[in-house]
């Protein structure tokens, strides 16, 4: 089920792959969603409200790890891409060993600092230990987050984005069970949602690995492919520590606009967790052509077909543009359905209009959120780190000064505004640094091509005298 996105048609590849990541990434939102949904009817407004709060520092948490997954296998889909197969299974086992490092790092530092975290975020008073008890658990369950995002990412990068699928649907199948389970049935409140998660994600990665030991050869690696290689490990930190920190930059901008909505209060907390859960389920699209890019750009990289590359974007460029502007229409004619999936009738009337608000405001710039993703990780595909890094940064200013205003002001419009002027700022910011990116690697390869050819040609008098 390997891919080639070097040969055929741009917008039919772009289209076949991403399909299978769209419903993924759908299946895999109704993780938190299915938490959200059954603590919101079955334990109340308030426990909502903690599982809620940990919304930002989970993005932190789990988007620094798959950040660092993913750009652990980018050089596995270059070689991918350039047919070597051997080095291909080098930059897997360095992967594989990477990631073990990552997930007792992670695992120590999140459990061990998340008292203050919570501290610091301003969590209100009345749901502080719920908040709590929900995040230790997901800390402590990072290594089946890992697992799973490790393993989808090596298949993805040889262009299988289907397997991934089917496993990440009999997790979401699992988990909603398991919260049914544990929260319906059992009454363990947030921690039950904590610990439904972390089984059905680790279920996932163990689904994957006993399909890559069994029917994968081709990323099934040997004794000989576990000792890293000191290149291959450079390449792959320094690929995968940007995007890593890309995420992680973008986490700490939704974590001081979080602070600030936390001074408003639990109930505004709720509404502002159910926008986002909204906002969430409808923009996973952009999450999934991100992927599909970073894939696209890797392999096109690989053998440096850089003309390929501008077809491919223009493709996602026309895909995304056309998705946003019907996604929000949609979004708006079945928010009051969506709503009262969270949260019981009687208690639609405390949160909606602030949902509402929020989604009016923010759906309306839903093009730039989806150009970000479009050419942010088709440049990371191609092996540029540290400058996609600084979107990020134009992220988390645009998000810091307005958290700072509405937390001055008690405004939760200007919270909402943190959105509308990080995306736009910073869609602007990818598409320059995209063009300026591209226009480098066109000299580059210029410059390659002209010093080939000169070799060449000075080689071939001697090569004729020889044959002579």
């Amino acid at each position: 089920m390997e891919l080639d996105m070097t040969k055929g048609s741009p917008t039919k590849l772009i289209a076949k792959f991403i399909i299978p990541i769209i419903i993924g990434n759908i299946f895999q939102q109704l993780y938190s969603m299915a938490d959200t949904i059954i603590v919101g009817h079955f334990v109340g407004v308030d426990a909502l409200a903690a599982v809620g709060a940990t919304g930002s520092i989970t993005f932190l948490i789990l988007g620094f790890t798959q950040g660092l997954t993913t750009g652990f296998t980018v050089l596995t889909a270059q070689r991918f891409g350039a047919g070597d197969k051997e080095g291909m299974k080098q930059s897997i086992g360095s992967a594989y060993i990477l990631a073990m490092v990552l997930a007792v790092v992670m695992t120590v530092l999140t459990y061990t600092q998340m008292d203050k975290l919570l501290h610091l975020m301003n969590t209100p008073d009345d749901i502080y230990e719920m908040t709590k008890s929900y995040i230790l658990i997901i800390c402590l369950g990072l290594s089946c987050n890992i697992l799973y995002n490790l393993l989808a990412s090596v298949l993805r990068a040889i262009g299988n984005s289907v397997l991934p699928l089917v496993f990440l649907v009999i997790a979401a199948v699992l988990n909603v069970g398991l919260d049914i389970l544990f929260i319906a049935v059992f009454d363990m409140g947030v921690d039950g949602a904590a610990y439904a998660t972390v089984i059905s994600q680790g279920v996932s990665g163990i689904l994957c690995l006993i399909y890559i030991l069994v029917a994968v050869p081709a990323v099934r690696i040997e004794k000989r492919h576990w000792k890293p290689e000191g290149q291959c490990v450079k390449n792959q930190i320094t690929i995968g520590l940007p995007m890593a920190l890309q995420y992680s930059i973008t986490a700490i901008g939704t974590i001081m606009v979080q602070s600030a909505l936390n001074l408003l209060g639990s109930t505004v907390v709720a509404a502002y967790s159910v926008a986002g859960k909204v906002e969430m389920f409808v923009t996973q699209p952009y999450g999934a052509m991100g992927t599909t890019m970073a894939t696209y750009g890797a392999q096109n990289r690989g053998v440096n077909d850089l003309d390929r590359i501008r077809k491919g974007v223009r493709s996602a460029t026309i895909m995304t543009v056309i998705y946003s502007v019907i996604i929000y229409g949609v979004m708006l004619w079945v928010l009051p359905y969506m709503v009262r999936l969270f949260i019981t009738e009687a208690e639609v009337a405390m949160v909606y209009g602030y949902v509402w608000d929020y989604a009016v405001l923010c759906g309306a710039f839903f093009i730039p959120l989806g150009l970000i993703f479009v050419y942010r990780h088709v440049l990371q595909g191609c092996g540029f780190g540290v400058l996609p890094m600084m979107g990020g940064f134009v992220e988390l200013i645009c998000r810091g000064v307005v958290a700072f205003l509405a937390a001055k002001y008690m405004s939760y419009i200007g919270i909402c505004m943190g959105n509308v002027a990080a995306w736009s700022i910073t869609a602007v910011f990818f598409v320059i640094l995209y063009m300026v990116l591209m226009r480098h690697m066109k000299r580059m390869k210029t410059a390659y091509e002209s010093c080939s050819a000169s070799s060449l040609s000075n080689s071939s008098p001697a090569m004729n005298q020889s044959g002579k």
